[in-house]
Parts: C-alpha cells; structure tokens; sequence
C-alpha cells in the first residue's frame, strides 16, 4: 500500500482537484493496468511542489500485514520483528553522498529515539547505510536511568522494527561500517542473541572476518559488541583479538586504542598470550593520551587494572596528568575508576590532589557516596592530607550521615585516624558517628566495626562508649566467626585498644580485654600497627651515635618493651643524667626512647606524623619514657 499524504486540504491543478487531507491507492502487484497508473501517478506526484505533496513511510500498516497464505508471521524467538513493512519506494540510495552526510548529521543531533524515528518517517528512501547509523542512534540515546534496554514504547513501534529488518534482511549488501554498526546497536536493544536478526549479522561478520575484510576501526568495534553479545568465550573475538594483533598500531585512531584496551579487559584469563601485543599497545598509548576523553581514561585505567599492567606506569602516569584537567569532566563513576585505579598502582600526583581538592570542596555534597569514600580511601592509601578534602567530607558525613552504608561510613573515617588530622567540626562529626553507631551497631561487620573504633582511639577519640561491648566475650565470638583463631591485625587492634583504655581513659570501669587476646608486639612483618625505621636513616644515626657516646656498648637498638612496643634506640640514664650500658638493669633513673621516624612515618605531603605513629610516642611518654624524634 502506498499512502500519499497533502500538506494542505486540498491541491489545484488545472481542473483538477482532489479533496481531503490524505488519498490512498490500493494496488495489486498483478495488475498491469493498476501499475501503470500507479507509475503515471507517481510521475504526477512528482511533479509537483515539494512543499505540497511528501511521501510518508505509512506505519500503521504493520497491524494489517499478513504473510501469502493470510497467517500472521510470528516466529517465537523474535515476536515483533515479524510484523514490518518495507520502505515502498523503489530507489535503493540517496542523489550524492553530501545527501547522507547531512542525514547522518541531523541524526547525531537527535536528542530522543522519537526524534530519530519521526525524522525517518518523512525520508522517501532510506539507504542499508543511514538505516545502521539511525538504529545505532537510537540505542544511544534511548537508555534511560541506567536501564538496560530501550522503552518499551520504542520497541513496540512500527518504523523501529522495520528499521531493524532493513538492516538485517541482506546483511551482504551493507559497508562494514554499517554492518558493525547494526549489529552494535541490536546488541544494545537488546534483541536475543539466537534470533534470526543477530544470527544472520553475526555470520556475516565472521564470513568477512575469515576474508579478512575488516577495517582496523571496524574490528575494534566488532571486538567490543562480541564482548556485549556473548562474553569473552567466543571464537569470533579470538579471531578479532588475533587479527588486531597483525595490524599497524600507528593506523588506530585514540578511540580504537580504548576499544582493545575494553576488548583484552574482557579475557583476563589470555592476558598471558597477549601480553606481548599489550606490550605494544601500552606503548602506543603513551601517544595518544592527550586526544583521550575523560570518558576514555576511565576506561583506558580500568582496563590496565583488570589486567594487572602494574609494569606499565609511564602510561598511568602520563594518564594521571591529562586527568588533572578533565576532574571536573568525569562523571561520578569515571573519577571513581580513576581514583581506584591510583590507588591500585600507587600513583599520586600533586597537581591532580590540588584539583582534586577543589572538586570535592565544591561538590562534596553532591557527590555520589560512592565516589566520597574512594576519594577519601585514596587520601588514607596514599598517606596525602589534604585539609579541603578532609573538612569537606566531615561536613558532609554531618549533615548526610543517612546516605552512606557502613562499609562507606567506615572509609570515610578511617583515614581521619591514619592520617593523624581531625577537622575543626570533630566533636559534631564524632557525636555523629556515636549516634549512628548506637543506631545502627549490629548492621557493621565486626571487623569493619574494630578497624573504625582503632582509627578513632588513633587520633584521641576515644570510644568509651563501646569498649564494654567490643571486649566482651560474645563480641570476640562474632569476631573471630568460623575461623579457629583470630588474625593478627584484629589482635594487635584489640591489644592497643585496651592499653588506651588503661593509659588514657583512666575513668574506664568495664570489661577488660582476656588476656588471651592480648599480642607481645606491635611491630610485626605482614600486619604492624608500627611502621618499620628507615634502614639507611638508622644506620647514619647509629653511626652519630657511636661519635657522641663513645660507644656500641651504651645504646641498645630494636628494643622490644613489655607494652608491645619496638623503640628504634633505646638509652639508659641514672640518675644524675649518666649514660648506663644498655646491659644494667639496676640504677635506671631515665629511659630514653629515640624514635628514628623516616618519610614512611609521616604524611607523603607534610610533616605531621601518622596517626599509629602518634599513638605509639602519647603512650611511650604516659610510661614513662622521655621521646626524643
């Protein structure tokens, strides 16, 4: 059925007048004499004014379209593509190719699939070519609200489900632009992947595979829709991975780069047999960092983390630089990759904390809970202390407590304590933290629970209010779980937690920790609550040392105590001020501990010491002892 619809009611030409808004024809195929009238109409038609007569894709059509035999064609696995018609004019393509660069344009600055999809019904032909692009269109900009598949409004519509059999009926006829692109956007419907539509796009895609036929740019884009389609067990992405392998690197554009990168991060499991080609790709990469998109060094730094390319840091780094500028460009869960990414191989970068700084003090309230503890575990990993950030988030937690989790919550906290730093609103943020704890005790894991209580204790907060539970009996029980025995960072936590119950809260009237739970040393080669002295520094001290007291003989070096802690160096004085032999156990009026603190026990960005270093000289001086730095 071909449906001529007026722009006016009427049209006049000559004598002749027909009236109404729309005219139909109906036409049997058979018929010759109904064909050339259908054919004299068509020139009439024609002629005339554009702005008179246009020729509509008549969509409505699809309910009443029947197979020969007048049975409606509905194949079980693909329901609704069955009932479509075909574009009705005969032309295959449109005039020139400036034509369809300027559709192709018009489609890009679509906004909605109903946009792209009323624009299609005004087109007289509709090329295999623009049919792709406009399917491709639509899947990008239909999701919605993070759904994974379009509106359901959009797959019911007619001119969609002839759009998606104009691309699959002959998949032989399209460019490998457009097949790639059909198949991508089917892929992104999503539409069974053992339908008719999908099997037909795949088999030619491998057929042109097998030929060798595919662009460089077109097995990128092949390689990341078999990842969508059928995952990384697929002998078709083998065959891409290893066609990708014999191409010149030098051809790729920036974005095929981040497309193997997606391609190779969707097979962990072969990195081994590629990694000579991630070798290279690694390299390339250096060069075209600065042409990527913040979207794309998320991507690019995800990947080389589920890699394990911990060898490639010139390219983390040099990615770490072009992030600086794009920090307020990346949406919540692109800085979140970032950020863990750095974490992950260690990377810290000043200019990027600056702009960090300003990102987060802006928008910290705003920003997704999410993003607010990996921006705050990056800060405690690597060892930074940033004020901005740090006050920024104690606001926050403040005033939006609610909407973080307790694993969240505990994140956030944390690096408080490690990095020895408390904001100017701390007795708010910790009478805040005590409501929600009180509140909501039972919800955090025991072990979550223990590290947040320690990192407060670290900096002086003392959790008094849950000493009595943390040490009773049922609360070990939880603690410990199935396993046989408790693990050594939990000891060590407990240990130092009661000796600030001794030592600094005096007040303290409840349970006391058993001793089994108690450990000898803090100082421990897997899970210290002490950070190791800096060997060079401790030999150049030694050496000083020596010079002034005269001898090896009156200073002792590693000096386990009876409370758990290991002084780098310790002196003995009696009571005139004399050095005694580090033999003498009688006679020792004054004990000095000399703490030997290197850069690893300080924050990488200033010189306040960290919060188990702090904690360790406070209970070095309450027993007793005269700290010298």
């Amino acid at each position: 059925m071909a449906l001529i619809t007026l722009r006016r009611n009427f049209c006049h030409m000559s004598d002749f007048w027909i009236p109404g808004a729309v005219a139909a024809l109906k036409i049997h195929p058979a018929s010759h004499v109904q064909k050339a009238v259908k054919d004299r109409l068509r020139v009439w038609f024609c002629s005339l004014q554009p702005e008179l007569v246009r020729v509509r894709f008549h969509h409505s059509y699809c309910k009443n379209f029947h197979s020969e035999n007048g049975n409606d064609l509905h194949p079980a696995a693909e329901p609704w593509f069955s009932q479509v018609q075909e574009w009705n004019l005969p032309e295959q393509g449109l005039k020139n190719e400036d034509e369809e660069t300027l559709y192709r344009r018009r489609l890009n600055s679509f906004l909605s699939p109903e946009e792209v999809l009323s624009f299609l019904s005004t087109l007289d032909t509709l090329p295999v070519s623009l049919a792709s692009a406009a399917l491709h269109r639509i899947c990008e900009v239909g999701k919605r609200d993070g759904e994974p598949r379009l509106p359901q409004g959009v797959l019911d519509n007619s001119t969609f489900r002839a759009l998606c059999l104009q691309c699959a009926r002959d998949p032989s006829h399209l460019t490998n632009a457009g097949l790639v692109t059909a198949l991508q956007a089917l892929v992104l419907v999503p539409v069974d992947p053992q339908s008719s539509l999908m099997l037909s796009l795949r088999a030619e895609c491998q057929s042109r595979l097998q030929r060798g036929g595919l662009e460089a740019h077109h097995l990128c884009l092949l390689g990341e829709t078999l990842v969508r389609c059928q995952g990384s067990g697929c002998e078709t992405l083998d065959l891409v991975i290893c066609q990708l392998q014999s191409e010149n690197l030098e051809t790729f554009a920036p974005e095929d780069i981040v497309a193997i990168y997606r391609i190779l991060q969707a097979c962990p499991e072969g990195v081994d047999r590629h990694q000579t080609f991630l070798n290279s790709v690694n390299s390339f990469a250096l060069s075209v960092v600065s042409y990527l998109s913040p979207k794309s060094i998320s991507h690019v730094l995800t990947a080389l983390v589920a890699l394990d390319q911990t060898h490639a840091l010139p390219l983390v780094i040099k990615l770490g630089k072009c992030a600086v500028r794009y920090i307020p460009r990346f949406t919540n869960e692109e800085l979140r990759k970032v950020l863990e990414a750095f974490v992950y191989f260690g990377h810290s970068d000043r200019f990027f904390t600056e702009a960090l700084e300003q990102h987060v003090a802006a928008l910290c309230l705003s920003l997704d809970p999410e993003v607010t503890s990996t921006v705050m575990e990056y800060c405690g990993r690597k060892r930074i202390l940033s004020k901005p950030i740090l006050d920024a988030v104690a606001e926050t937690f403040v005033f939006q407590s609610e909407k973080f989790s307790p694993s969240q919550i505990s994140e956030l906290i944390e690096p408080f304590g490690k990095l020895n730093y408390l904001p100017p609103n701390a007795p708010v943020l910790f009478r805040k933290l005590e409501s929600v704890l009180f509140a909501h005790f039972h919800r955090f894991p025991p072990k979550m629970l223990l590290r947040l209580l320690h990192s407060c204790s670290l900096i002086e907060c003392h959790p008094v209010n849950f000493m009595s539970k943390i040490f009773s009996p049922f609360f070990l029980q939880r603690l410990q779980g199935k396993e046989s025995y408790l693990d050594r960072v939990s000891l060590a936590q407990l240990t130092q937690l009661f000796m600030t119950s001794v030592l600094e809260c005096a007040f303290y009237k409840g349970p006391k920790l058993l001793p089994q739970y108690h450990v000898t040393s803090f100082l421990t080669p897997c899970c210290s609550l002490e950070t190791p002295v800096d060997l060079h520094l401790y030999k150049s001290v030694v050496i000083g040392l020596i010079d002034l007291l005269g001898s090896r003989l009156y200073f002792a070096s590693k000096v386990l105590t009876p409370y758990c802690y290991t002084i780098d160096v310790e002196i003995k004085l009696d009571e005139d001020g004399f050095v005694l032999p580090f033999t003498v156990d009688e006679d020792v009026h004054k004990r000095v501990a000399l703490c030997i603190d290197g850069p690893q026990r300080f924050c990488s960005n200033s010189n306040r010491l960290l919060g188990r270093e702090a904690i360790k000289q406070r209970h070095l001086r309450l027993l007793g002892y005269q700290v010298v730095q």
